[in-house]
């Protein structure tokens, strides 16, 4: 049998944009397309301080798996365009230097959850296999 824990967890109080709005960004101008992503990332920077604040996340260079809960209000969107917001999350955790690299050396995969509820947000865990001796 395969154990999973949980290593770190943050929750972003807001919702990401989709794969839709990026793209309707990027018509408009590749500077704006920049500053939307930069503004998207540097949001959910705020969210992983505040988790390392409160000691629910620490950098790690081990391999993870990262399961995404996507909590939304409405059905309007479609579920590979909520959970392709995971690009943001990645290259944030990058950033802040939770994870060294977002390749597939430390990142081996996802689990999402799509979850209706009366309020927007993401719930992200870093999960990580234990080894058999």
């Amino acid at each position: 049998m395969i154990k999973i824990n949980v290593i770190g967890e943050f929750l972003i109080k807001a919702k990401l944009p989709s794969l839709n709005d990026y793209i309707n960004m990027c018509r408009g101008s590749k500077y704006k397309a920049n500053n939307f992503k930069s503004e998207v990332e540097e949001l959910i920077g705020w969210a992983i301080r505040q988790a390392q604040t409160k000691g629910s996340l620490k950098p790690t260079d081990k391999p993870i798996i990262v399961y995404f809960e996507w909590h939304e209000k409405t059905k309007r969107r479609d579920a590979d365009n909520i959970a392709s917001a995971k690009k943001y999350i990645l290259d944030a955790m990058q950033k802040c230097g939770i994870i060294p690299n977002d390749n597939r050396r430390y990142v081996k995969g996802f689990y999402d959850v799509i979850i209706d509820d009366t309020e927007d947000f993401v719930l992200v865990k870093l999960l990580e296999k234990e080894k058999h001796q």
